[in-house]
Order: C-alpha cells, then structure tokens, then sequence
C-alpha cells in the first residue's frame, strides 16, 4: 500500500468516524423540540446527555479537513470552491450550535433559551442533511475542468440523487440520535426516545431502499455493501420492538460505518469525480501532495490519533451513566 492510499483510508476513517460520534448527537439536537416538548427541564436533560461529547465529536471533522488540506490539496481547494455555500452553512450552523450549548443556560428569560434551542435545532438540522448532499455530489460527480476548478453553480449540487442522499444521512443520525437517548436517559424521556426512534425506522429503511435503487440504476455504490447495509438496518427494527437499544446503538452505528465505507470504496481511486469527462476526475494520485510530506503526516499521525482516541473513549468512559431529572443534572 502507497502513502496516498493509506491517507485516503485514513481520510475515510476520520470521516466515519465523525459521522457515528457526531452523528447522534447531531440527532438529540434535532430532537430537541419534539422529545423535549416545549419543557425546559426535558431540554436541559437532552442536551446534557450530549454536553460532554460534542466538542470532542467534532474534533475528527477538524482532523479530517486538515488531513485533506495536507493530504490532498487539490481535492480540498476544489472541494471548498465548488461547495464554498453549503460548506459555508455548515461552518456558521456548528458555531452556532456550539454558542447555543454554552449561553443557553446564561440566562433564565424563556425568550432567551427559545432563541438558543432555534440555534441547536437548525445548528444541527442543516450540517446532518447538507454532509449527505455534499458527499452524494462528491461521488455522483460534478463540473469540474481540465484544470481541476469547479465550474459549475450551486443549482449543479442540488440534483435527485445528492438530495436523496441528504434526506438519508439525516434520517440516520436522528435515528442514531434517538436511540442513544434510550442509553442515557430513564423514565419517561427513554420510552418517547424509544417510540420516536420506531416511527423513524420504517421511512429510514424505505429511504436506504431507494437509495440503493438509485446506486443499482447508475452503478455509484458498491452493492457488497450497501445489501449489508440494508440487513443490518432492518435487524435495527426488531431490536427496538425487543427493547434491546444497547444493541440497536450499535447497528445504527454499523449502519452508518457500512454506508461511509461504500462511499468511499465506490469512490476509489478518485477523490472527486467530474461530470464532464473522467479524465478530469481528481484521483488520490495527482489531487496528492509530495511523498516527503506524505512520509511526515504518517509519522504525526502515528503518534497523536492513538492519543486522541484513547483521550475520547476515557471521557465515554467516564460519562457512561444514565441521566435523570435531578437538578444536579442540568447544568446547560
């Protein structure tokens, strides 16, 4: 295995691995008004189940996009013209978002707390649906020149396909959402986790269908995948109904790791795919950086992501508990 195929594997890694942490909690901010139901103790409780992880979550989407800028600077150069506007969105809803965890709880006025659960909402709405559109047009392809410049508008990003792949990475993250709510919260919040997370299953499943009609059709995905995919989700339903969440966390984990990996192995050996001829396509090959800086970043990784890893699965550890509605709970 050459360095640029290990770094494109260890992009995709730092992807996927930001689309499991950050997914769910992702989710729970979107959940926030409906299992929170307008009652401030049942919002505060959600957000703390997330409180001390989502700032680390979204330390391997950081990770990720500097691997890219160092890895493979033309693949990040093309990929943050062409997509500068739902990128942009992205970047402004996760600051929000993150604001809105720290200055909700600053003060009591319920116009305030409104303001910022809007924040958390939308702040987490709009990156779990926009990853999927931007990473659908990533593989599906788009107008991208001899010169490796993107050259079309923003109407060129929104087509059936890339849509279609927003609405699913986001109903997988609200479900993922849900079910890590059935883990850390008791009584009556994990019994309407519970429930939401079945009304989601059933839509979820016909979407992954659609999905995979879709790849069938215009051979994007790579079927070895996306099957097990398929199964492991359906087995997700029947967990649920068995009030076995511990195990339905894990396959809506698994789920998003299969469908990640499918992505990026129908992706392979290209990083961006050009729609108006293959030969422009941004490959792991020529979008590289040199082999001496390759040889570096190998080295600094080797060294830090085992620390960072070790890091975050410490603070999993140590969060592991249930919340309840106790005041010494609700500190957001």
């Amino acid at each position: 295995m050459n360095l640029n195929t290990l770094w494109f594997i260890l992009i995709a890694v730092l992807y996927t691995g930001y689309f499991i942490l950050d997914g769910f909690d992702l989710g729970v901010g979107i959940l926030l008004p409906f299992i929170g139901k307008g009652q401030d103790a049942r919002k505060r409780l959600l957000i703390n189940t997330i409180g001390p992880h989502w700032d680390g979550n979204e330390v391997w989407l950081i990770t990720a996009g500097g691997a890219t800028f160092a890895a493979f600077p033309q693949w990040y150069a093309t990929l943050f013209s062409g997509f500068y506007l739902p990128l942009l969105i992205i970047l402004v809803a996760l600051i929000f978002r993150g604001v809105a965890f720290e200055f909700r709880s600053k003060d009591e006025n319920p116009i305030w707390r409104k303001l910022w659960d809007a924040a958390i909402f939308f702040g987490s709405l709009f990156p779990a649906f926009l990853w999927g559109v931007a990473f659908a047009n990533i593989l599906q392809g788009t107008p991208i020149d001899d010169t490796m410049n993107f050259v079309g508008s923003f109407s060129d990003l929104l087509t059936p396909y890339s849509l279609l792949g927003g609405v699913v990475s986001l109903m997988l993250f609200v479900l993922h959402g849900a079910v890590f709510l059935t883990l850390k919260t008791t009584g009556e919040i994990e019994e309407d986790a519970r429930k939401t997370a079945m009304r989601l299953w059933f839509p979820g499943l016909i979407l992954l269908i659609a999905l995979l009609v879709f790849s069938i059709i215009n051979k994007l995905l790579p079927l070895s995948i996306l099957i097990p995919a398929i199964v492991v989700f359906i087995v997700i339903g029947f967990l649920l109904r068995a009030r076995r969440t511990g195990w339905a966390f894990l396959l809506t984990a698994l789920t998003i790791l299969l469908m990640t990996t499918s992505l990026f192995t129908g992706l392979f050996p290209n990083v961006m795919v050009s729609s108006i001829n293959p030969q422009y396509n941004l490959t792991i090959i020529n979008a590289a950086s040199s082999s001496n800086t390759l040889r570096v970043m190998t080295f600094v990784a080797a060294i830090f992501i085992p620390i960072v890893v070790t890091y975050q699965a410490w603070s999993y550890l140590i969060f592991r508990k249930r919340l309840t509605a106790e005041p010494k709970n609700l500190e957001y």
